[in-house]
């Protein structure tokens, strides 16, 4: 295989926070680790206001191989965000979402992938972030069009490239389909022929190990970004690119390591929140963890029902252990609290 392939870690709000994003920077194996959307708009008016910034925007002065995505739809609030990223954040790349279909974004903001109705205003917006951006590189996300009657994503990617960005992530369904359905990665393939020089990156549907490889040898893309499947083993990424040299594929973490990893996730939580809504955010993660184990449903009502770090602890401690499968398990028969 071609080991220049590149991999990137979508932007998933709730989720891709400063922890998360470290525990993938530790993992390895990914080069370009995506924070959640951020509003321009709301980052202009707040330090307006209050001289404050986003939260969504912690942890990242600094921060090694993070990429702001960034949503609105005037080409000045967003090249002025981008000239802050890029002087006073140090931040290594910035996204432009021209993808993102919910309601809050696509309908009564009238931006993200209500946009990909005028390619002609993305490669007026893409051309201010980049001169704004300086050195940074500028990608931009996109999906195939609004509708499948409208299906556009080819002249979208080229004046995003006529723009000057860096390159182009396009997810393989239309805004109107939302997550249902397969992503079209034939769709995304014909992209490739199109541009000249900047990368084309694959997202959608990508599960797997085996699925990464799949797309990776079979479709002309320079790499792949990769979204919920990360959520539940943030080490895919050190195993896709095991497979991508050639090397044997690191085995799926034991139930100590999990334990170890969720007790990492944590502190690292609360650097940034108090206990409560740390133990709200990793919930989410957790209950990941257990799919696909026995008796996960219990053990997911169980864990959703405490907000006590030694409660939690003690949850994690008793389920993720040798005696999962044993019905005496006090997570699975409801003795713990």
């Amino acid at each position: 295989m071609n080991k220049s392939y590149k991999l990137l870690s979508a932007p998933m709000a709730g989720f891709t926070n400063y922890a998360f994003r470290e525990l993938l920077r530790i993992f390895g194996g990914v080069d370009v680790i995506e924070t959640e959307m951020v509003s321009a708009r709301s980052f202009v008016e707040l330090e307006l206001r209050s001289s404050e910034f986003p939260s969504r925007l912690w942890g990242v002065c600094g921060e090694s191989l993070v990429t702001v995505q960034i949503w609105d739809n005037s080409p000045d609030t967003l090249s002025e965000f981008a000239s802050r990223l890029a002087c006073d954040f140090g931040v290594c790349g910035i996204d432009l979402n021209f993808g993102c279909p919910a309601d809050r974004i696509a309908g009564k903001s009238a931006s993200g992938s209500y946009l990909l109705r005028y390619p002609d205003r993305i490669g007026d917006i893409v051309k201010k972030v980049v001169v704004a951006a300086g050195k940074i590189p500028v990608t931009a996300k996109i999906r195939l069009g609004c509708t499948n009657d409208s299906i556009n994503a080819v002249d979208v990617a080229q004046a995003i490239e006529s723009a000057g960005a860096s390159g182009v992530i396009v997810h393989g369904r239309t805004a109107s389909a939302m997550y249902s359905g397969r992503a079209d990665w034939d769709a995304i393939a014909a992209i490739k022929p199109k541009l000249k020089k900047i990368p084309l990156y694959g997202n959608g549907d990508i599960k797997t190990v085996e699925d990464a490889v799949e797309r990776l040898e079979n479709y002309p893309v320079d790499g792949i970004m990769i979204g919920r499947a990360a959520i539940a083993k943030p080490w895919i990424f050190k195993q896709i690119r095991a497979k991508i040299e050639n090397r044997p594929i690191p085995p799926e973490p034991s139930f100590e390591e999990l334990k170890n990893l969720i007790r990492l996730h944590y502190d690292l939580l609360r650097q940034q929140l108090n206990e409560t809504h740390a133990i709200i955010q990793l919930r989410k993660h957790v209950c990941h963890y257990a799919t696909g184990q026995k008796y996960s449903r219990q053990f997911r009502n169980s864990i959703c029902s405490t907000n006590n770090e030694n409660n939690f602890f003690n949850l994690i401690n008793q389920y993720f252990s040798n005696k999962t499968n044993n019905i005496n398990n006090p997570v699975i028969n409801g003795n713990v609290r």
